[in-house]
C-alpha cells in the first residue's frame, strides 16, 4: 500500500509539473523598433491581451529595437525556430518574392484605405507563401505616409538633385535615383552613424521613424508626400503554434486579427502625432510641391509596369483584383 501511495503521489507530482509547464509556456518575440514606436505599442497591446485571455498560460517576451535579432533577420529566426514569433518589415524580403515589392512601389497604396484593400487581396497569397515556409501571419500593420527629411525646404525637383538620400528598399532606391538623388540603402539602426560620417544628408521615411532617430539633430525640414503605406507583419512559427492547446491557438489568432484592425488606427494617429513632435522640436513640416508629386507618380507607373513583367500570374491577379476595387 505504501508503494501504491508513493506511486500515486509521484504521478500527482508529474501531473502538477506538466500543468505548471503548460501554464508557463513562454514565447520569445523579436522586433526591430523602439518602445516608443506605434508598431511596438500595438505589439504590447497584443501581448497583454493574449496573456490576459490565456490567464498566463502563454507569455510572450518581447525583445524590441534590434536587441535580440536585427530586423532583416527576423523572418529567418522565426522560420528556423530560433524565436517563436517576430515582427517583420515585409518589403525587406523582395528578393525572395515579388509580392513583397508591390507595396513599396510609389503610388500603389498612397492612402491607408487603399493599403487596407491591398492587404485584403494579398492575404490568401501570403497565407499560402508563409505556410509553405513553416510560418503563419498573425497580423498586419500599415506605415504612415512617407516623405523627405532635408536640410532646408524642397521647393521643386531641382532641390532633390545630388542629395545623399537614405532609403530602405530596392523600390525606394529606384525612386530616389530617378528623382536625381544618390539613394543609399541602410538599416535604420545605422542612420545616426551615417549622418555623423557624412554618408547621408537626407532621409526618405515616415514621421514616426524621423522622431525615433531624433532627426532634428541633423535636419530641419520634413516634406510629406504620402506616396506609400507599406506594411509590417507579425509572423509565428507553425510548430510553436501547433504545440499550443487549440483554445490557446484560437486566442492568439483572434488577438492577431484585432491587432490588424487596431494597427491601422494607431498608425493613422501616429502619423499626425509624430508630425507634431517634429514641429515641437523646431522642424518645418511641409507638403511636397506638385512637380515632385507628379514625378513620383510617373516613376510609380513605370515601376508597376516593370513589376508586372516579372510577377507571376497569381501575383498579377492580386494586383488586378486590387485595381478593380479601387476603381469601382
Amino acid at each position: 500500500m505504501k508503494t501504491l501511495r508513493i506511486s500515486a503521489t509521484f504521478a500527482s507530482a508529474l501531473a502538477l509539473l506538466a500543468g505548471t509547464a503548460q501554464a508557463e509556456t513562454v514565447w520569445t518575440m523579436a522586433s526591430g523598433y523602439p518602445e516608443s514606436s506605434f508598431l511596438t505599442q500595438n505589439i504590447r497591446a497584443f501581448i497583454e491581451a493574449v496573456e490576459e485571455r490565456t490567464e498566463g498560460e502563454l507569455k510572450i517576451d518581447l525583445r524590441s529595437h534590434d536587441t535580440l535579432i536585427k530586423l532583416d533577420n527576423i523572418k529567418r529566426a522565426v522560420q528556423s525556430g530560433q524565436v517563436q514569433i517576430g515582427e517583420i518589415r515585409m518589403g525587406v524580403y523582395g528578393n525572395e518574392q515579388e509580392m513583397f515589392n508591390l507595396d513599396n512601389i510609389p503610388g500603389v497604396v498612397p492612402t491607408f484605405e487603399k493599403s487596407w484593400m491591398l492587404m485584403e487581396e494579398q492575404k490568401p497569397f501570403y497565407d499560402d507563401w508563409f505556410g509553405k515556409g513553416g510560418m503563419e501571419v498573425l497580423s498586419y500593420i500599415a506605415w504612415p505616409g512617407q516623405g523627405f527629411y532635408t536640410d532646408g525646404e524642397i521647393s521643386g525637383l531641382a532641390d532633390l538633385e545630388a542629395l545623399k538620400l537614405r532609403i530602405y528598399s530596392r523600390q525606394t532606391q529606384v525612386m530616389g535615383e530617378k528623382l536625381g538623388t544618390e539613394a543609399i540603402i541602410l538599416p535604420f539602426a545605422e542612420v545616426p552613424q551615417a549622418f555623423a560620417t557624412g554618408m547621408i544628408d537626407a532621409l526618405w521615411t515616415s514621421a514616426q521613424s524621423g522622431t525615433d532617430v531624433q532627426v532634428w539633430d541633423y535636419l530641419d525640414t520634413f516634406t510629406y508626400t504620402g506616396t506609400m503605406h507599406n506594411k509590417n507583419a507579425v509572423i509565428v512559427n507553425q510548430r510553436a503554434m501547433r504545440a499550443l492547446p487549440e483554445e490557446i491557438q484560437a486566442i492568439v489568432r483572434e488577438e492577431g486579427e484585432k491587432a490588424t484592425e487596431r494597427g491601422w488606427e494607431i498608425a493613422r494617429a501616429a502619423g499626425e502625432e509624430r508630425e507634431q513632435v517634429l514641429r515641437d522640436h523646431g522642424m518645418t513640416v511641409a507638403q511636397a510641391p506638385q512637380d515632385v508629386l507628379d514625378r513620383i507618380d510617373e516613376i510609380g507607373k513605370e515601376m508597376v509596369a516593370d513589376w508586372l513583367e516579372v510577377a507571376s500570374e497569381e501575383e498579377a491577379a492580386v494586383y488586378e483584383a486590387y485595381q478593380a476595387r479601387i476603381t469601382d
